[in-house]
């Protein structure tokens, strides 16, 4: 018979609500025999007793239902965000809140190494630095022989110095591209938008590495990450999935010492919809219990914040005009009927309002074609959706995904600039799904914001902007409907929840292990919880 381990704690926190709060676990071959008192679990015979988290709360597992894996590959590249952020190691990374500190920090990793070696940043934020926009000229001055180039933390738009634009065939006149803005003497900016117009010039800069989901240095640099905030099931939430990226990560995440389990949706663009369809049916079979495999992601549209989002009327707050459809309405309509009739879940990206419409739209007319009991079809993001859309999504057997961390990040720019104070104060409506029925996670969208789901939690129980204003007050969720979206919640939008989000009989022995109990701090301090590390199918982590 196999060994078991009891392991006892301060407190357990199981999110099982037939048996709420308890004090041991014992863990069998990496799965849960049970959870109560000693006198209870010592039933399973013979045993052995770990007391090294005696002192400490457990928590199930926490689960980022909406990550990349580019948050572990970014770090070979300059940081170049507003905010501080911490890093595989855990160490403090400083912000760069101004203009000249990015180029000062890409100046200096430009003089590193061979004079032709491109140069790459991450993170950076132009709606922090007022109404001017990041050009190819502000990038020449890090260098005008070597490409250059700056990806944003939305992911959405990055912005390359000429020599970039020179080696992707753009330094020239007439372009006509909705990507490719020009500039007063008809040449471009230098800022891109959209994958397409992104990918022309970021593969000349080595920005492209951090697209690849296939490489060990990104596997293990994410899977630090995620010891660090927690974590023990996470998402590459829309990968390239290409057969040598499977080839390794199969490898990688079979490791014994690899500390997450991987959820990772296809991500197609260059397929058919029948293509799409194909092809995550056939990587399904390749699933394992540490890298599932078998669902595919569409993104309907842009950033908000970088006015790529699709709203509806009226639109942005400042004017500017609307923003990019990723993927076309027809494509997008496609894919869910052929989806729902192979039974491959989607999960679709849409940030505005109106992105989220068309995905309801779509949706509704595949169902038609096709019922589909239990799809769990999940719209990601959608921020601006308000009551209305919430109610067609319980009528159509949807789940959501609400990108709690916005409202800290970005909800003053949000007020100011992008939607304006009405529709700032709906966005991610995290009380108004729960209200209305539609189950819900919350997520970072790592690297976007970083991964912390005690942090994103935070987000959704405080929702205090980062000038300390209450953004949306009657959308603040309660401590334990954060902590239920971060375990339970998020690993519904997997179709995972029968086998981890709590801590019960048959489940995985997955949990995060906390010097404090998030249950007892005041609701302001949740983000400061002391995460000591994780324990993920009975194999133990220390952050």
């Amino acid at each position: 018979m196999p060994p078991i381990t009891i392991y006892r704690a301060r407190r357990i926190h199981t999110h099982n609500p037939n048996q709420p709060l308890t004090t041991h676990v014992a863990v069998r071959e990496g799965r849960i025999l049970g959870t109560g008192s000693l006198e209870d679990l010592s039933g399973w015979g013979p045993h052995q007793i770990d007391d090294r988290f005696a002192d400490r709360i457990l928590l199930p597992g926490l689960i980022e239902g909406h990550s990349h894996l580019t948050a572990g590959a970014v770090w070979r590249f300059v940081y170049c965000g507003v905010f501080d952020v911490r890093g595989p190691d855990g160490v403090r990374v400083p912000g760069r809140p101004t203009l000249e500190s990015v180029i000062a920090a890409l100046v200096a990793q430009s003089r590193v190494g061979p004079g032709d070696q491109p140069v790459g940043g991450w993170g950076f934020d132009p709606i922090y630095f007022g109404t001017s926009r990041m050009t190819r000229h502000d990038l020449d001055q890090v260098s005008a022989t070597q490409a250059v180039g700056v990806l944003h933390a939305s992911n959405h738009i990055a912005n390359v110095n000429s020599a970039a634009l020179e080696k992707a065939g753009l330094m020239r006149a007439g372009i006509d591209h909705p990507g490719v803005p020009l500039g007063e003497d008809g040449l471009p900016t230098g800022e891109l938008k959209g994958p397409e117009a992104m990918m022309m010039a970021l593969r000349h800069v080595g920005l492209h590495k951090a697209f690849v989901t296939g490489d060990v240095t990104t596997l293990r640099a994410f899977g630090r990450l995620a010891v660090v905030a927690g974590v023990t099931t996470a998402t590459d939430l829309g990968g390239a999935l290409r057969d040598q990226d499977i080839a390794v990560m199969l490898a990688e995440t079979g490791a014994e010492d690899f500390p997450v389990r991987l959820v990772t949706p296809l991500r197609a663009m260059d397929m058919s919809p029948r293509q799409m369809v194909d092809r995550a049916g056939a990587l399904c079979a390749l699933s394992t219990d540490q890298l599932r495999l078998g669902a595919i992601k569409l993104v309907a549209d842009g950033s908000i914040q970088g006015f790529s989002a699709r709203l509806r009327w009226p639109g942005y707050f400042n004017g500017a005009p609307n923003g990019l459809w990723y993927t076309a309405p027809e494509t997008i309509a496609e894919t869910y009927a052929l989806a729902l009739e192979a039974g491959i879940q989607v999960h679709t990206h849409t940030n505005g309002d109106e992105a989220t419409d068309l995905a309801l739209d779509c949706l509704e007319g595949a169902l038609k074609r096709h019922p589909g009991p239990d799809h769990r079809f999940i719209l990601q993001h959608c921020q601006l959706a308000d009551a209305a859309q919430f109610r067609r999504m319980r009528a159509l057997g949807m789940g959501v995904n609400l990108f709690a961390n916005h409202h800290f990040y970005w909800g003053d720019q949000h007020r100011a600039l992008t939607v304006g104070p009405e529709r700032a104060e709906r966005m991610n409506a995290c009380r108004t799904a729960l209200d209305t029925g539609v189950p819900m996670a919350i997520h970072s969208d790592a690297p976007i914001t970083p991964l912390n789901p005690l942090f994103t939690a935070w987000a959704a129980v405080n929702r205090t902007t980062a000038s300390g204003r209450i953004l949306g007050g009657p959308e603040r969720l309660s401590v334990a409907q954060a902590l239920h979206a971060i375990t339970l919640g998020a690993a519904w939008t997997l179709k995972l929840d029968g086998e981890i989000g709590s801590i019960e009989c048959g489940k995985r022995a997955d949990f995060c292990v906390l010097e404090d109990d998030p249950y007892e701090v005041a609701p302001e301090a949740l983000k400061d919880v002391r995460i000591w590390g994780t324990v993920q199918g009975g194999r133990i982590f220390q952050a």
